[in-house]
């Protein structure tokens, strides 16, 4: 299906195959049938080749690609499912192995993987390898243990390396690759093959409606207006990326988190109003080209009521430019005359029409074509947008549009004159009313089609071009169409189709797509917004369609388009791109050409003048990167010893590497990697009580921000914390923040000065105040989570992971624990009626046994308790003689106390 390789795309496989490197492409321009030659190349015994950084469904596209080739030993996929013993027979078969990054990990460090076996590492994604990320470790570890294999990495975000300071080299520390291979749309070699076999390409510039022109040039004031005034508020932030024209793109709501994460407890309310304000206004920029009138109409109606019912005061919403832009968005669906009702213009989207324009061409090529009707393939940004496409070309806009306005806006109103005959779909809605049942919902995926012989007779002009005539037959053909429902909702619209339609099913390799017809195939699918994000691509090589339809522009696809059309010479391929001349949609477009062009430039520049080490790669012992700390710096040495020693409870004893018993599930973190590089040895072991062993009194809790908080609410940190305090000396918790985000663990406002139960600072109180010997440390980052661990470790011996591992609740607890109660009473003080966490230790200070304990009076037991509801409960509990030969009573026990 992916066919044999361009000339330049066998370039770049050859440039990487004969030395390791980076390979950066521009977007869409075949990164992945690059990847997959590579695969082609390893698929078999005598080799051992890892992938890293893919997700389960590009694992199976490559699998499947790989399979429809004939190759027979496939690449095989190692998760949790394979047991560890396992998991050594599945690496010695050899071939390609898809393996999760915290299970590969732990592999290395425990030696269960043949590390002087493995051929070579291929890294997609390679933009994402940072220096702490799981995917560094594992390729630092494999370069300790292997020096003869390869690494060769992929990416197709350039831009991802234009924010921060040398990126691209940072990149290739972390990969351990001396080469950098960039190959941009502009690159010579690629231009050359793709300008040889060019689609034909008709654009069509759309032009916007009066009113949409005045709607975008409001929402554009407002939005200046905003930038404006996060300026004023914010004047460190950098001034470029504050323009018009970057708050357009998809990333300027990430870039301006990045900024103010760090401070957004301290900002005010009014900045941070004013980010969510340019957010909405950036959705109304969207839904003004993507959908239809009353759907935007509607999320502005919205927009007004949320803020009059939460008394929120978006400040955008009092300017003159907003007024304007309320009173064109109503005139494009309804006009009210002075002292008449209200009537409908429900403005048609400009590209309704230009696409209708496209398929009749299409359809007029068809019937003369001497190569036979060609398939269709019509490509819109998301599923909602090709719903509508899908409905506009079968039943028209105005039964769309009608549909629409009833759902929404005009609930509560009677059903408009638009030249639609009501009784017509009246028949239509009993028809379905007697349909309903087993059979009345259908699944989203497949494609659909009438049942009525004659609508799949239709022609794609025929049903375009039905809504405009007024004659009877449309009446007719109306009858049967879906009448005007309750939700704006498309899987409503698609519940209620299911009641008249049956599916046709089309066998293509994707569930997203929307069938219009079978001859000539015709079929719209989304662009984003898929589980599969192959399937697409799929769908393109499956359809082989003659005629493709870009009703939104992708930067992406277009190049998916050029390779396709290049790898198939001599076949015709047309492709129609519809876009909004002067709009919102065509600037962030043609801004994202120009970044993607300007980051290349810049790693051209940066690749120019880059000065990369000899021992990068790591194949001698001289790569500082790979040379770990085995003692730390301020480790307390005796001088006059030769070698090296460390005092010990002040006992000279031999250096040997610190060493960390982590918990299997903490592999999902930062942290292992980052003590790793620090020179502290890692055990992983499946710990029951505690995440880190620092020594062997030492046990630490990690919690991160989101964790803590979960934990807190559900009462498992007490659980934790009472574990480790029975069994270990020093139990810490150890509270771990996002260096991405304000070291505070709740605003200033937010600090209450009484207690609450809903509070954290507060449910933090009581925790340390029951456990007294439990130790919070508050880290603002793993880095310096890293560093402390190393500090207390200083001068302590270390943990024996066997110990740590037998540990569990059955174990004996430390002298420090067991002084002060013997957990197997206290446990069973705190089940019986009105002993709760807050009164049981007044009770142990008063009673040394349960024995004791009985022998105390109701009045003693009111006055160490506090309570004398809860003395009563449990005088009666431990002197009532209670019955046994009657049955208990149903409902609520006499005896059961608040705990």
């Amino acid at each position: 299906m992916a066919g044999p390789l361009l000339e330049f795309e066998t370039e770049m496989f050859l440039g990487l195959f004969g030395s390791d490197g980076l390979l950066v492409t521009a977007e869409g321009l075949g990164i992945d049938r690059v990847l997959l030659q590579f695969l082609r190349v390893y698929s078999e015994e005598g080799s051992l080749v890892l992938l890293l950084n893919t997700s389960p469904p590009e694992q199976e596209y490559l699998t499947e690609q790989l399979r429809s080739e004939g190759v027979s030993h496939l690449p095989r996929t190692v998760t949790s499912d394979v047991q560890s013993h396992d998991r050594y027979d599945v690496y010695t078969q050899g071939g390609v192995l898809f393996v999760t990054s915290r299970i590969l990990v732990v592999d290395f460090l425990t030696d269960r993987i043949p590390a002087h076996l493995i051929t070579g590492i291929l890294v997609y994604r390679a933009h994402k390898i940072i220096d702490s990320c799981q995917e560094a470790f594992i390729l630092r570890l494999y370069r300790q243990k292997n020096k003869t294999g390869f690494i060769k990495a992929f990416t197709d975000k350039a831009t991802s390396f234009s924010s921060g300071f040398c990126q691209v080299e940072r990149v290739m520390r972390n990969l351990f690759v001396k080469k950098l291979f960039l190959w941009p749309r502009f690159h010579a070699g690629v231009n050359s093959v793709l300008d040889r076999h060019k689609p034909d390409v008709v654009e069509l510039h759309v032009s916007l409606t009066p009113t949409m022109s005045a709607i975008q040039s409001s929402v554009l004031d407002i939005m200046n207006a905003c930038l404006k005034e996060l300026k004023r508020y914010n004047p460190t932030l950098e001034v470029e990326d504050l323009s018009l024209e970057n708050a357009l793109g998809r990333g300027f709501e990430k870039t301006i988190r990045h900024y103010l994460d760090p401070l957004w407890h301290q900002l005010g309310s009014k900045t941070k109003s004013l980010v969510q304000d340019l957010k909405i206004l950036r959705t109304l920029l969207l839904y003004l080209t993507q959908y239809d009138c009353v759907t935007f109409l509607n999320l502005l109606e919205t927009l007004r009521t949320s803020q009059k019912a939460f008394g929120s005061n978006a400040g955008w919403l009092f300017l003159d430019c907003s007024t304007s832009m309320f009173v064109n968005a109503r005139n494009r669906v309804y006009q009210v005359p002075e002292g008449a009702k209200r009537e409908l213009v429900l403005e048609r989207n400009p590209k309704w029409e230009a696409l209708t324009e496209v398929l009749q061409e299409i359809e007029k090529e068809n019937s003369s074509s001497e190569l036979g009707p060609g398939r269709v393939l019509i490509c819109a940004s998301d599923d909602r947008t090709c719903a509508q496409l899908r409905e506009y070309v079968t039943r028209g806009a105005e039964a769309l549009l009608t549909r629409l306005y009833s759902r929404t806006l005009g609930k509560n109103e009677a059903l408009p004159e638009l030249g639609i005959d009501k009784r017509a779909l009246g028949k239509g809605r009993g028809k379905r009313d007697q349909e309903k049942g087993p059979k009345a919902k259908k699944p989203k995926g497949p494609a659909r089609e009438k049942k009525n012989a004659r609508k799949q007779s239709l022609t794609l002009t025929q049903m375009v071009g039905k809504a405009t005539r007024k004659d009877g037959g449309l009446e007719e053909e109306q009858g049967d169409e879906e009448p005007l429902g309750s939700s704006i909702d498309d899987d409503d619209e698609e519940e209620e189709e299911g009641k008249e339609e049956e599916g046709f099913l089309l066998n293509l390799p994707s569930d997203a797509y929307y069938g219009i017809m079978k001859e000539p195939l015709t079929v719209i699918h989304p662009l984003m917004g898929c589980s599969d994000p192959y399937s697409l691509t799929r769908v393109l090589h499956e359809v082989e369609p003659r005629y493709v339809v870009l009703y939104d522009a992708e930067v992406s696809f277009v190049r998916q388009l050029e390779i396709y059309k290049a790898s198939r010479p001599g076949k015709p391929l047309r492709v129609y791109f519809l876009i909004y001349g002067g709009s919102t949609e065509e600037q962030r477009y043609l801004t994202a050409l120009r970044k993607e062009k300007q980051a290349f430039e810049h790693l051209i520049r940066e690749k120019a003048s880059m000065v990369v080490p000899e021992e990068r790669e790591g194949r001698e012992d001289t790569n500082m990167d790979l040379v770990r700390n085995v003692e730390p710096a301020n480790a307390t040495t005796n001088t006059r010893k030769a070698g090296m020693y460390r005092l010990v409870g002040g006992q000279e004893m031999a250096t040997t590497p610190a060493r960390v018993i982590v918990d299997m599930r903490e592999f999902r973190s930062e942290l292992p990697s980052l003590l790793h590089r620090r020179g502290l040895d890692i055990e992983p072991v499946t710990l029951e009580v505690g995440d880190y062993i620092l020594s062997l009194d030492t046990c630490v809790e990690r919690k991160s921000i989101s964790d803590l908080i979960g934990s807190l609410n559900s009462g498992r940190l007490y659980t934790q914390c009472l574990a480790m305090c029975r069994f270990y000396r020093r139990p810490v918790l150890l509270i771990e923040f996002d260096p991405a985000k304000p070291f505070s663990l709740v605003a200033r406002s937010d600090l209450h000065q009484e207690i609450s139960a809903n509070d954290v600072i507060s449910k933090l109180t009581l925790l340390t105040l029951h456990f007294p010997r439990l130790r919070l440390l508050w880290c603002p980052s793993p880095y310096v989570t890293a560093e402390l661990f190393q500090d207390l470790k200083q001068g302590r011996a270390e943990p024996d992971a066997s110990a740590a591992l037998a540990i569990t609740t059955d174990s004996d607890t430390v002298p420090e624990s067991s002084d002060l109660y013997n957990p197997g009473p206290y446990d069973f003080l705190l089940r019986m009626p009105g002993v709760n966490v807050k009164n049981c230790r007044a009770l142990i200070s008063h009673a040394d046994s349960l024995a004791d304990l009985a022998s105390l009076s109701q009045e003693r037991l009111s006055e160490i308790l506090g309570n004398a509801t809860n003395a009563r409960l449990l005088h009666q509990f431990l002197h009532k003689t209670m019955d046994t030969s009657q049955p208990a009573p149903k409902g609520k026990g006499e005896y059961r106390g608040r705990r």
